[in-house]
């Protein structure tokens, strides 16, 4: 019998797994492992995810006017500028889908975001891995891997799972050195959880430039991951090519309602980023005395830890440990790393929970 044959390339996609959710038999469990907001969302955008319920017969703004007006007035933006998507996932494969196919090249850092790799498979574009340096992005690697048929480079800033990032002149000096047909985008999807003095996630280089654009998305600190809501800032070339391509009800109502009462919850926002900074810290420094290394100067709502390779103190054996004590976090085989393990910055029981569980699955309880 025949059957449809999908096109060249889209079996070699990996599917994209995404980060356990529960343990086998057990109930009440410590989840860290998707990088999760630690106090989930805001009471205002629940409150007015519950309003919204009652109209969920109509169909949503299509222009996703009122969010885009409320991202714009918080972040000091020009809200033309703005594009939403079913999460910054979308975005990225849209950006794809739009700007390369067949033939063409899809650059990304080499423990850069899952997403691009699929994304550019799914265009049938090949993706590019530049190596990194002390699990950070570096821009002469990254230059160094641009071709004639280089059409897109995503650079995750921070980078998820490292936690590392590129100060603004680096970033400055990657633009400088991309030939200007090959479009730059930038994923700042924990921004807003960093504190570093010579961190910018992109608006600058996108107002001044044609060929740069920055994602972002509410499901980090905003907590709105399972209602799916990102947005991109671009030039006005780029969001005309979005439009025209996107779904034109890409957005549920309940998202963009609930998107515009988070964003607008300054207080919520501020009460997220300090919780983040104090126990990001705490947790860098906890681990280090477990003798467990961690990336120097990471940001971002996680951590990545990597484990000794000695037999029954691997990765793989603390995260069967931690499922043991119903704590999930997230395993890197996919990543290339699979001596670490990524820990999402939690509530203060959480936290301590896990240091305490490493330190007895590593025998240093004395």
């Amino acid at each position: 019998m025949n059957t449809p044959t999908p096109r060249p390339g889209i079996m070699d996609i990996a599917p994209y797994v995404a980060g356990t959710s529960s343990v086998k038999g057990e109930s009440d469990v410590i989840k860290l492992s998707s990088n999760e907001g630690a106090f989930g969302p805001s009471e205002k955008a629940v409150d007015a995810l519950k309003n919204m319920a009652a109209k969920a017969h109509r169909y949503p703004d299509g222009g996703c006017l009122n969010v885009r007006r409320a991202i714009a007035d918080v972040y000091n933006l020009d809200m033309e500028r703005i594009v939403c998507g079913a999460g910054s996932d979308e975005l990225i494969s849209l950006l794809c889908q739009a700007y390369a196919g067949p033939g063409d090249e899809i650059l990304y850092s080499e423990h850069g975001f899952l997403m691009y790799d699929i994304s550019a498979r799914a265009v049938g574009a090949t993706p590019v891995k530049a190596p990194e340096t002390d699990l950070t992005a570096n821009v002469d690697a990254l230059l160094a891997k641009v071709s004639n048929k280089t059409r897109i480079l995503f650079l995750a800033n921070p980078n998820n799972p490292t936690g590392t990032y590129l100060a603004d002149q680096e970033i400055t000096r990657l633009r400088a050195g991309l030939p200007g047909d090959v479009l730059l985008v930038i994923d700042a999807a924990y921004a807003e959880f960093v504190e570093k003095q010579d961190y910018r996630p992109g608006v600058e280089r996108v107002e001044k430039f044609d060929n740069t654009v920055m994602t972002r998305t509410f499901s980090k600190i905003y907590g709105l991951g399972g209602l799916r809501l990102g947005w991109a800032y671009c030039p006005p070339s780029v969001v005309d090519v979005l439009n025209r391509i996107r779904g034109p009800f890409n957005v549920s109502s309940q998202a963009m309602t609930a998107g515009e009462a988070a964003v607008n919850d300054i207080e919520f926002t501020k009460k997220c980023r300090d919780h983040n900074h104090q126990w990001l810290a705490w947790m860098v420094s906890e681990l280090k005395k477990l003798g467990l290394s961690v990336p120097e100067n990471a940001v971002g709502n996680f951590i990545l830890v990597r484990f000794p390779d000695t037999a029954g103190k691997t990765a793989a054996d603390a995260d069967t440990f931690l499922q043991g004590k119903k704590i999930i976090v997230r395993r890197m085989d996919g990543y290339g790393l699979s001596d670490c393990l990524r820990i999402t910055i939690g509530l203060e029981h959480e936290m301590r929970a896990v240091i305490d569980a490493l330190r007895h699955f590593l025998g240093k309880n004395s």
